[in-house]
């Protein structure tokens, strides 16, 4: 869905005078240059003389298959040099991407079925801060965590990560971690946060060993010191792809510092910048492997593509199928967060064992719910989908409205959710349902595109009253996105724009003060952010 001129998506009402999320074309990113190796740019796409009109399945970084024309990331012909790590006086600048949700298909997707994934525009942000040469020190902040940490750059395991054995480049496929690499690691975690404990000390560790692994792997031991603040607008450990998100920014910033990404630029081949999505896709799952272990690889994947995938998982001992939707539309989202904890191992053994006792019973349900998905699929997948029509954000809603149902008849919702369906509903503002594991979490609410604006401030009142915490969002926008140097026009008198520094970053109060400070699309004139897009 195309935005209007003021910067909100058509359908999408303005409430209490915010600004809503809007597109930027891509632009180019000057500092970073396509290097010819055996004549072929790294980074460009190579096919054969037939391949315009061929698409086959094509295996990801991280073990996904995707319906991609065949590409090569080619390995330079000599390593020697391979890393022309940019200066150590190189300008701030800033990576983004979104988090995800489960749109449709949740639970379902375990037993084979089909799961469709969206980005929505809460955002991780990543300003990298290049220190003075001699200060051999890197530093990750996380404010909305409260960790922060500086490692010795020389006290790092950088002999065993180099090893000709261990070393990994940025174009290798990383689908496992070297179980003596982690454990280099762990007098570098065990350090970090002595006096916190418990789940907030599981927090920093997971996002202390996943920027480490990746700093050590894509880095060298002449990598200038840098410090890496980390801000985010996901509330973390919602179901909304928080580590996925920051694990992208991640990947993405230190393949930047090492220029092994080429643009993003106006008239970037879409070969050529999928491509580059995918290096810091395949990069990222190596930071989703150092939290969750067994990651799917769905949350990186919408993290860094944006727009949508529909993904299937038929067999657990092999890569799960994923399709991206390049054309998925951006649509208005009320997203509400019950604060209400639970356990996805748990709701997932309430499905398990409802089809134990009821396997048939069960088994339509899913079968169902497989359907839910796969009608959705076709509907925005037709050439007449208009998603600005009420009849398309009905027959989308419908299907919403469904799914609940079908996830409420497995017994993985709970009176939190059920609240949130019956204020929304008797607002009629829209279509709701729960996603992600449910027992909690999260639910979506698809706004109708007549909803007024009114009745919308009044629902969140409600919602504010009983507890409840509230995101005006959109889903279906842009992945990872770039701001090199970290310079806006926010409407400021600062010539030449606003330069994001780490204090004015750091001083941004809350999720509301990073939007406004840097958020990707708020305001009008947020030039600046630049995008790899392939579905445009």
């Amino acid at each position: 869905m195309e935005p209007q001129a003021s910067g909100r998506p058509r359908g999408l009402p303005s409430t209490n005078g915010k600004a809503k999320l809007r597109r930027h074309s891509s632009g180019d990113l000057s500092s970073t240059k396509v290097e010819k190796v055996n004549g072929v740019a790294k980074g460009a796409h190579q096919e054969g003389a037939n391949s315009g009109s061929v698409t086959l399945p094509a295996k990801t970084a991280n073990g996904l298959t995707r319906e991609l024309r065949p590409k090569v990331d080619r390995k330079p012909s000599s390593d020697r040099n391979w890393r022309n790590v940019v200066s150590p006086m190189m300008p701030a600048f800033m990576t983004s991407a979104p988090g995800k949700v489960i749109v449709y298909g949740e639970h379902a997707v375990v037993y084979g079925k089909a799961a469709m994934a969206a980005a929505v525009s809460l955002r991780s942000y990543l300003l990298v801060t290049a220190l003075s040469k001699s200060q051999r020190t890197i530093s990750l902040r996380f404010p909305d965590i409260s960790f922060s940490h500086t490692w010795n750059i020389d006290d790092l395991p950088w002999a065993l990560f180099s090893k000709p054995s261990k070393k990994k480049f940025y174009y290798d496929l990383v689908t496992t971690l070297d179980p003596e690499l982690v454990k280099s690691l762990q007098p570098h975690l065990t350090v970090i946060s002595p006096n916190v404990t418990g789940e907030q000390r599981k927090i920093h560790h997971s996002a202390a060993i996943s920027f480490l692994y990746l700093f050590l792997s894509l880095g060298s031991q002449s990598f200038p010191g840098c410090v890496y603040t980390l801000r985010s607008t996901l509330p973390i450990g919602a179901g909304l792809g928080s580590s996925a998100s920051i694990s992208v920014c991640l990947s993405s910033a230190l393949l930047l510092q090492i220029r092994t990404l080429a643009g993003p630029h106006p008239d970037q081949p879409r070969e050529e910048a999928e491509l580059q999505i995918e290096r810091i896709n395949r990069w990222a799952f190596v930071g989703e492997l150092c939290i969750h272990q067994n990651p799917s690889g769905v949350d990186n994947t919408v993290a860094a593509y944006g727009k949508a995938v529909l993904f299937k998982r038929h067999d657990y001992s092999k890569p799960p199928v994923a399709t991206p939707l390049f054309n998925f539309p951006e649509l208005p989202l009320l997203l509400v967060n019950t604060k209400q904890s639970r356990s996805t191992a748990t709701e997932v053994g309430k499905v398990s064992a409802l089809k134990r006792t009821h396997p048939g019973i069960t088994e339509h349900i899913l079968d169902a719910i497989d359907g839910v998905t796969e009608s959705a699929h076709r509907l925005i997948s037709a050439p007449n989908f208009d998603p600005e029509s009420r009849d398309s954000a009905k027959a989308l809603g419908d299907l919403m409205n469904v799914n609940h149902g079908l996830l409420a008849a497995l017994g993985v919702s709970h009176p939190r959710l059920e609240r949130i369906r019956e204020l929304v509903d008797f607002a009629g503002l829209g279509w709701t349902k729960l996603t992600g594991a449910g027992g909690g979490g999260s639910a979506i609410t698809l706004l109708r595109p007549d909803a007024k604006p009114e009745s919308l401030r009044t629902l969140e009142s409600q919602l504010d009253t009983e507890h409840y915490e509230r995101f005006e969002a959109t889903v279906g926008g842009d992945g990872v996105g770039v701001l090199w140097p970290a310079v806006l026009r926010n409407g400021t008198d600062e010539e030449g724009g606003e330069e994001i520094d780490q204090e004015k970053f750091l001083r941004a109060d809350g999720r509301e003060g990073v939007e406004k400070l840097v958020g990707v699309g708020v305001l009008e004139k947020r030039d600046g952010w630049k995008f790899w897009r392939v579905g445009d």
